[in-house]
């Protein structure tokens, strides 16, 4: 067998996971265009789809925070109506399964949705229908997040939400928004409640803010996985001959099997990392934490899940087993039933990688 490394058009028949996508920050730019069109939505830079693509990315490079955070003032302004939030959430099923994913959990804010008068439950049942019409026939499992808005109070409204559609398509809960200034232990109260009702849920922790955003996600509030988790690297020391020593939260996180969410290319765009080939990732995965890549954004990142695995191949020589490593990281890690879990491991994730491996 030969020893050359994956390349990306292989990677895209491997069976994938995902488990860290923001519904709002996947649209298609054609679809972006119509909507706008469709719903008077007049605010967009552009109405030329290709030219909007190159502002979505360029807008998501500044290095600005404001103009990052902008983009989604954009995708949220045309998911405003019941039809807008069915046809994204069934472009993003199948864009995902076009990639290669076999199971992923898409997250959004139902609370950023009600603009036009749509209440809660209507926008959690309008995805929840465009993810059962993208997904059919095509090979693919979609759960949602739910998220709740860190600078606001609807936490424990969301948390209730996610209980209770949870038989019917929503994986878990999430906590999104600006880690500075809005601590995860505000919202205690909801995720004390998820707990009672034995839910899953996930925190975004560890990007913008440190190891005390990680600390309180899982010491004061429970969190399963952490969403991000990158600075969970200010707890390894590394020495002059390079033997890593890790510290009390880090020893913790890997010794718990906490998945990481880990999005290299968003990394860089927030500037969480410098560059891929600098990226926590390579570190944490030598360390055998419980490291899963995702994509956060895929249109503000321009990138896939196929996409971010090519560039660890190329940052870090990974081969089809770490590929596998990660992808089976992330099936461990998914908010489904354990028999659910282990019959995509064993059915589906490790035959297609052993295929593409004896392939190559």
């Amino acid at each position: 067998m030969s020893q050359q490394l994956p390349t990306l058009e292989e990677i895209r028949r491997a069976p994938k996971v995902l488990l860290h996508d923001h519904l709002d920050g996947g649209l298609r730019p054609e679809t972006i265009v119509e909507l706008a069109r469709e719903t008077g939505y007049d605010r967009l830079p552009t109405t030329d789809p290709g030219a909007l693509r190159t502002w979505f990315r360029e807008a998501s490079d500044s290095g600005s925070l404001e103009r990052y955070l902008e983009t989604f003032d954009h995708t949220v302004g045309v998911m405003q109506t019941r039809e807008a939030l069915v046809r994204v959430a069934a472009e993003c099923a199948e864009d995902l399964a076009a990639d290669g994913v076999v199971y992923a959990e898409v997250r959004y804010a139902p609370e950023q949705h009600t603009e036009r008068g749509l209440s809660l439950e209507e926008v959690i049942e309008a995805v929840l229908e465009g993810f059962r019409t993208g997904s059919e026939g095509r090979g693919i499992k979609v759960g949602t997040l739910l998220t709740a808005m860190r600078h606001q109070a609807r936490s424990m409204e969301i948390a209730e939400l996610a209980v209770r559609y949870r038989d019917v398509g929503v994986a878990g809960f999430d906590i999104a928004g600006a880690e500075a200034g809005y601590p995860p232990t505000r919202h205690l109260d909801a995720f004390e409640y998820l707990q009672r009702e034995n839910a899953h849920f996930t925190i975004h922790a560890g990007e913008a803010f440190g190891l005390p955003s990680i600390w309180q996600a899982i010491q004061w509030c429970g969190a399963d996985r952490l969403g991000h988790g990158v600075r969970i690297i200010d707890d390894i020391a590394v020495s002059g001959d390079g033997e890593p020593k890790l510290g009390r939260l880090a020893a913790y996180v890997r010794d718990k099997r906490i998945p990481l969410e880990m999005c290299p290319t968003s990394n860089l765009q927030t500037g969480a990392a410098p560059s891929i080939a600098d990226h926590p990732i390579g570190l944490l995965r030598r360390l055998s934490f419980r490291v899963t890549v995702n994509t956060d954004n895929r249109l503000m990142s321009g990138t896939s899940v196929s996409e971010e695995f090519a560039k660890l191949v190329e940052a870090f020589g990974y081969d089809w087993d770490d590929l596998q490593w990660f992808t089976v990281n992330a099936m461990k890690s998914a908010f489904l039933p354990f028999d659910d879990r282990l019959a995509l491991i064993n059915g589906v994730i490790k035959p297609g990688f052993a295929r593409l491996k004896w392939q190559a």
